[in-house]
């Protein structure tokens, strides 16, 4: 079984940067797409960024110039970037591994880790 934990989170002003952490405790290539989440409260679930085979990224329009997701193959992570912090940002952020439909793992989720960005 791969896990995936997130690391990175904390308070940070706004116009401030964070590089948030998805770390795979297997290797993380075994999955097909790595997707950040991110839910504030009250609110649903909503995409932030999804990075596809390893090279396609997609991002939501409210993080389009501001945020980038990437990979790191030596530390078996994946990256999301974020400079130009808005309060709205604010919200916990997840990562989602998604593997292969003949995989038996299945979809994984890692824990998530909390951003707030205020003055």
């Amino acid at each position: 079984q791969v896990q995936l934990v997130e690391s990175g989170g904390g308070l940070v002003q706004p116009g401030g940067s964070l590089r948030l952490s998805c770390a795979a405790s297997g290797s993380i290539f075994r999955f097909i797409a790595v997707t950040w989440y991110r839910q504030a409260p009250g609110q649903e679930r909503e995409l932030v960024a999804s990075i596809i085979r390893w090279s396609d990224t997609n991002y939501a329009d409210s993080v389009k110039g501001r945020f980038t997701i990437s990979r790191d193959t030596a530390q078996n992570t994946v990256y999301l970037q974020m400079n130009s912090l808005k309060p709205e940002d604010t919200a916990v952020y997840y990562c989602n591994g998604r593997t292969a439909r003949t995989d038996p793992q299945g979809d994984t989720w890692g824990q998530g880790t909390q951003v707030t960005v205020s003055s």
